[in-house]
């Protein structure tokens, strides 16, 4: 055998063999913290002037990922694909929830908490919540232990924090909430530190109205949101601070990223649109992973590991990798995401997975395989409007748009026309996908797909299709 080849295949087979040490060892502890419209380019270890050394230094311990995808550009369904691995149309939630709505996430999915839980996972879950208001759909009831937080987004009425299903405070004093949600937390790993334990942390900022302590407001330089960045890096550093303390930092798995991208303020970096679009800026988010005991070679040395992931990856990925880390059972319900925990030790530098679809409520708006994005249908508001009682216009794009997301992230020059192949591949395996999707998608489809609603050759707009 050649050295070259000798040494990839040694190489291989000591990471293979890793792999399977960390398996068999203590399971690790998981947390996973989630802000609420954090832009991706929030964050100075993602080019924000920003300071967030704590976030940082997750990041230069571990993995920092460039191409990471939150499954919905708004709120509730974000995080039901986070929390099961699906996306947000299969799981009841398609669409923002209200404090009033009488649904919620389904109960026929399984939560990355009810799948840790099968596997003697203590849990819980501190901060937004928003995947139902009714007990029925609170945390408490979808695997998790213990629950401290708002159950919606902060500018919904009436403005409630719980512990557990009762409400202990109203109005929420929002300017303490950051601290109080990482005391809770803190204490919840102390509590815990015999694991294993599960501990979700989605952050109620920074989703507006914007709030911060004392000790952080004028802190950043930045304003009140650079306050806000800086306090939500501040708990991730009181996190790790805890785990330092308890001897647990070496077996927890620690994830952080953000549910959609910026709304009003926040920076999306160099990307296309904010929050509510699924252009680039919408919906990739910062994602930074950090687990020492993953990177600990045979020998047992345990060494910080950096590395950036340029491979595209979602927040559906996180519960079979989750499952593969910790040896949990999988739901039996299929998933749309896929164990990408190859990805974070560098044995591998792709996956194999079914395209990524980008959905706006029902619709169905844009697809992505390997480099490329193809946009097939959009709502918009156009710059000016013909009358006054113009609303939401249906914009049928006149021909699909064509991005290679890996040299024009910026979605700025539309390809098409020039590979028209490509966009012929993408429908295709679009349409072999929709049969395996709600009725309500798959109508939408259609919908989009038949309307000629666009400027007319005078470069008039014509009257809007209103619901």
């Amino acid at each position: 055998m050649k050295r070259r080849n000798f040494l990839k295949s040694t190489a291989a087979a000591a990471m293979a063999a890793s792999a399977q040490l960390v398996r068999a060892a203590t399971p690790p502890n998981v947390i996973l913290i989630y802000a609420d419209d954090l832009g991706y380019g929030d964050l100075s270890s993602y080019g924000s002037r920003i300071r967030t050394p704590n976030l940082d230094s997750l990041a230069s311990q571990g993995v920092l990922f460039r191409q990471f995808y939150s499954a919905s550009p708004v709120c509730s369904p974000s995080r039901a694909s986070l929390l099961t691995g699906r996306y947000g149309v299969r799981t009841g939630v398609h669409t923002v929830l209200m404090p009033t709505d009488p649904a919620g996430l389904a109960d026929t999915e399984v939560t990355i908490a009810q799948m840790l839980k099968r596997a003697g996972y203590r849990t819980m879950c501190v901060g937004k919540w928003h995947l139902g208001r009714p007990d029925k759909f609170l945390p408490t009831a979808r695997g998790f232990d213990e629950y401290y937080g708002i159950p919606y987004s902060n500018d919904m009425q009436p403005s409630v924090l719980l512990h557990g299903t009762q409400v202990i405070e109203s109005p929420v004093d929002l300017a303490t909430l950051t601290q109080r949600y990482t005391n809770e937390a803190v204490d919840f790993i102390r509590r815990s530190r015999n694991g294993p334990f599960f501990l979700y942390i989605p952050h109620t900022f920074p989703h507006i109205p914007l709030k911060a302590s004392s000790q952080f407001v004028g802190r950043s330089g930045m304003g009140l949101y650079g306050d806000v960045v800086q306090e939500l890096d501040w708990s991730v550093g009181e996190v790790m601070t805890a785990l330092a303390d308890m001897g647990l930092e070496q077996n927890t798995l620690v994830l952080f990223s953000s549910d959609n991208g910026p709304w009003f303020q926040g920076s999306p970096g160099r990307l296309r649109g904010r929050k509510g679009d699924t252009f680039e800026g919408g919906m990739r988010e910062p994602f930074i992973v950090r687990y020492p005991n993953l990177f600990s070679p045979s020998n047992g040395v345990r060494r910080p590991v950096r590395r950036v992931v340029d491979t595209m990856a979602t927040t559906m990925d996180l519960l079979p990798t989750i499952a593969s880390l910790t040896g949990a059972p999988l739901p039996s319900a299929p998933l749309d995401g896929v164990d990408i925990s190859s990805l974070f030790t560098g044995a591998a530098e792709s996956v194999e997975r079914p395209p990524f679809l980008y959905f706006s409520g029902w619709e169905l708006q844009c697809a992505r395989i390997g480099s490329w994005k193809l946009h097939m249908a959009r709502y918009n508001v156009p710059a000016y409007t013909p009358e006054p009682k113009v609303g939401l216009y249906n914009l049928k794009l006149v021909n699909p748009e064509l991005y290679n997301i890996d040299t024009d992230p910026e979605e700025a020059q539309d390809v098409a026309s020039q590979n028209p192949g490509i966009v012929e591949m993408i429908r295709n395996r679009v349409m072999q996908m929709l049969p395996t999707l709600p009725t309500e998608v798959q109508t939408a489809w259609r919908d989009t797909q038949s309307r000629k609603v666009y400027p007319n050759e005078s470069g008039a707009w014509p009257v809007p299709i209103l619901p």
